[in-house]
This record gives C-alpha cells, structure tokens and sequence, in this order.
C-alpha cells in the first residue's frame, strides 16, 4: 500500500509542537503513534533536517501523494 501525505500528517500530530525536528525525531514520533514501516520508511528517506512544520517536508518527499 502506498504512503500518502495525510498518513504521514497523521502520524505526526503535535510533533512539531516543540520546535523544529530532525529526521530521526520524526521517526521516533511516528513509531510512537504506531506508524506501519513503509511510513516509517519514507521518512527515514529525509535529509536529517531540522525540519519546523510539516509542509516542510513535502520539497524533499516530491514522489508522496497528496491523497490515496
């Protein structure tokens, strides 16, 4: 299954909350939301950041659909 921009978001509610974020950061917070590993795999494709909203980190995720 394919990942999809809203997915993503979902997993990352509230993670910028604290300030901007690095890539392993965002991983962990998907993780703690119980992302699936293509999920996790598709953020773990990210530079390391630091990243401040989650618009973000659509520049470097160009290939992800905005919907399913």
């Amino acid at each position: 299954m394919d990942v999809t921009r809203p997915e993503i978001a979902e997993h990352l509610d509230g993670a910028f909350g604290a300030g901007p974020r690095r890539r392993s950061e965002l991983i962990a917070a998907a993780e703690l939301r119980g992302a699936r590993q293509e999920i996790l795999a598709t953020l773990g494709r990210l530079p390391d950041g630091p990243f401040s909203t989650l618009r973000s980190l659509w520049e470097h995720l160009p290939e992800v659909p905005r919907g399913a």
